[in-house]
């Protein structure tokens, strides 16, 4: 995600300009496509240990990266950096290290794995990124397929009862539906925050909220977007959904109904985050804290809003009476390691 939008502009306060008056908001979606695969057909082979999963608890895309990684169990084969909610046009940085530094990649910006593999990188220095730990080097920043290689390259490294998130026999239909979320919901909620115009606003939000219906449709009589278990389909759905209220409803101008008023997708949602591995990646303030200070175009001020409330995270879904199981024969992922968990005071209220 190149700051949660395609490569920005600079303004005088050194943050990003997202919004490009009398225009509808594209995504710039040329990525690194360099793989790191079991044959090493790029350069750069599955290694446990020699890879750096570099996100963003804040941004939706990098998100996605989190909870795959902690479904398979690759903690032990890819480590973690951080980058703290905020940053200016130029890079994320690692804001939440001591002395802003990563400590194992020894950079404060993410830019510098990016410019370490090409020198004068013209492009967003965008999260998630992979970045090969001895060179310093960004390998891929390809959202899309980070994800896919790690439920199909990695395997070897997979946890005991690790799930299937993308199994062969529902492939075209995961892709047909993840493809429809990307460009309706997950790109969507952007469209109509950063539109340009108000004829782009109005197309955006009558695409997502059809879209939306359309889902809610589907999921009224099954538990998962495809098949009976949790699959990528549903990961690349949930991530946005969960942002849904506490910022795109307001900040992006998604209004039409809170996610907490569409009843499908609000007990879809919850059911998901209350699924080990979903909830406890999400860090509610420091996605507030993103895009509330970081998209100055659409909010000068930088103020972050109190609400919304979010103990109702936690309330009864009743979605099992639908059938499935989130895991099918495999099982859920152990609590996470105690330097990835979300800090308490960034999540759902338990008291």
């Amino acid at each position: 995600m190149a700051q949660d939008t395609s490569t920005p502009d600079e303004n005088p306060t050194g943050q990003g300009i997202y919004v490009t008056g009398g225009q509808e908001f594209v995504r710039d979606t040329k990525y690194i496509t360099t793989r790191i695969t079991r044959d090493g057909r790029d350069g750069y082979p599955v290694e446990a240990g020699r890879y750096r999963l570099v996100a963003a608890r804040a941004c939706p895309w990098a998100n996605r990266t989190l909870i795959v990684r902690r479904l398979l169990g690759l903690e032990d084969a890819i480590s973690l950096g951080l980058c703290g909610p905020t940053h200016d046009a130029d890079s994320w940085t690692f804001d939440l290290d001591p002395g802003g530094v990563d400590p194992v990649l020894g950079i404060p910006r993410l830019k510098d794995a990016y410019e370490k593999r090409f020198p004068g990188y013209p492009k967003g220095i965008t999260v998630p990124a992979v970045v090969e730990v001895a060179t310093g080097e960004v390998v891929t920043n390809d959202f899309p397929q980070i994800t896919v290689d790690f439920e199909l390259e990695w395997t070897e490294f997979h946890r005991p009862g690790a799930p299937e998130l993308y199994p062969e026999h529902l492939r075209a239909e995961i892709d047909e539906v993840a493809k429809g979320i990307y460009t309706e919901v997950n790109n969507g909620v952007y469209r109509c925050g950063f539109a340009g115009s108000q004829d782009a606003y109005d197309s955006a939000y009558v695409r997502l909220f059809t879209k939306l219906d359309e889902l809610s449709e589907r999921l009224s009589t099954r538990r998962y977007l495809v098949g009976d278990t949790i699959t990528e389909a549903d990961i690349r759905l949930f991530t946005t959904l969960a942002r849904f209220d506490p910022v795109y409803h307001g900040h992006f101008k998604c209004n039409r109904t809170k996610l907490s008023e569409m009843p499908v997708l609000w007990a879809y949602a919850r059911d998901l985050f209350q699924t080990p591995g979903f909830g406890d990646t999400t860090d509610f303030a420091q996605i507030k804290q993103h895009y509330y200070i970081v998209h100055r175009d659409i909010n000068p001020t930088g103020v972050v809003p109190q609400g919304p409330d979010l103990r109702n995270w936690l309330t009864p879904h009743h979605r099992e009476e639908l059938g499935g199981s989130p895991f099918g024969d495999g099982t859920p992922p152990p609590p996470p390691r105690p330097a990835e968990v979300v800090p308490a005071q960034n999540w759902v209220p338990t008291a």
